[in-house]
């Protein structure tokens, strides 16, 4: 990767939730390593001068400078070698954007405008946080460090002169909203957290604020199973006994980033027949996902998913889609001023 020369084109290649569903995503969700594994890859390509990966639960995006007329048949040739992401799913399910394309998607991206939920905010440290590794590792050029700090006071403008944030409903707030449908007062109920990523941690926060108490943390580092449950004054317990205390639990929280199955279908038919008077809740926030999918057909058994809380928290946030095309029109605007500035206009 050579980055003496600014001038290229710039492309993104990516998959998301606007594209590919669940099932696709949890197919393509890189680990710490993977990610690390990518850019070393990255590193080898001549035509690349600067690059940065994105990779969060809904998107893996690849932004790039690449010299010459590269297109995406040229980067999925790239890919073939590659052991962790199959051409495929790009071929099938990504988009492919270039230059001025390009900047305008990651203005809207850290704008929170390209969410499940429009207008969040995680997105924006999320994007903040994978520049920083990006220059960490010295993928980030000239060019490209310019594209997100404008980025990023496109995504402050947005906060601050539209409504797009305005009203945000968390999805810890969707889950417990759920959770008090099914059982009513939730003072009583007993909650097991598996793992715990900041979605995982906003739901039990959301949970003890309507007066939960019970609070059972396992973490497959037990240190931080033993820090979390201090912090939520609940109790730690080893990772794999996990299934061995399903039946005493009215509600699951699982967030691990873990490849295959905490929770079958079989472990939790088991746990269902030993509390047959009682539902149980699974709130399932990991991609890859951790609890089988079938669990959810089984009776008295309520799933659901990281798509189905951001659905659901979409419907009740009408009054900020209605912002969404006076955000995108302005920062359309910001990036064109970018892309002509780039090309010395």
């Amino acid at each position: 990767m050579n980055g003496k020369n600014n001038r290229g084109k710039i492309f993104l290649q990516g998959v998301s939730h606007q594209t590919a569903p669940l099932e696709i995503r949890e197919q393509l969700a890189l680990s710490r390593e993977q990610v690390e594994s990518l850019y070393q890859y990255l590193r080898n390509s001549v035509e690349l001068k600067e690059c940065l990966v994105l990779n969060t639960c809904n998107r893996i995006e690849i932004y790039g400078l690449a010299e010459g007329s590269v297109g995406q048949d040229w980067f999925l040739e790239q890919f073939e070698q590659f052991n962790h992401l199959k051409t495929a799913w790009f071929a099938d399910f990504g988009y492919w954007k270039n230059d001025l394309e390009t900047i305008r998607h990651i203005f809207e991206v850290a704008a929170g405008l390209d969410s499940q939920r429009i207008g969040e905010t995680e997105i924006f440290g999320q994007v903040k946080d994978s520049y920083a590794v990006g220059v960490q590792k010295k993928t980030v050029g000239p060019v490209l460090h310019k594209v997100l700090q404008k980025g990023f006071q496109a995504a402050k403008w947005a906060r601050t002169n539209t409504a797009i944030s305005r009203g945000q409903v968390s999805l810890g707030n969707v889950a417990v909203d759920l959770a008090r449908r099914i059982f009513g007062h939730l003072k009583s109920s007993r909650i097991l957290v598996a793992g715990m990523g900041e979605v995982g941690e906003m739901t039990v926060k959301a949970l003890i604020s309507r007066g939960v108490k019970n609070i059972t943390v396992a973490n497959r580092s037990p240190e931080k199973a033993v820090n979390l449950a201090s912090e939520f004054g609940g109790r730690a317990i080893p990772f794999a006994e996990c299934p061995n205390i399903l039946a005493d639990m009215d509600i699951v929280i699982t967030s691990t980033a873990a490849r295959k199955w905490i929770f079958t279908r079989k472990m939790i038919e088991k746990a269902s027949k030993l509390r047959p008077d009682k539902p149980l809740f699974l709130i399932d926030l990991a991609v890859p996902r951790d609890i089988e999918r079938e669990a959810g057909d089984l009776p008295g058994v309520y799933l659901y998913n990281l798509d189905d809380l951001s659905e659901i928290a979409n419907a009740n946030l009408k009054i900020r889609k209605n912002e969404v095309a006076t955000c995108r029109k302005t920062l359309s605007k910001k990036a064109e001023r970018l892309w002509k500035s780039l090309n010395g206009d």
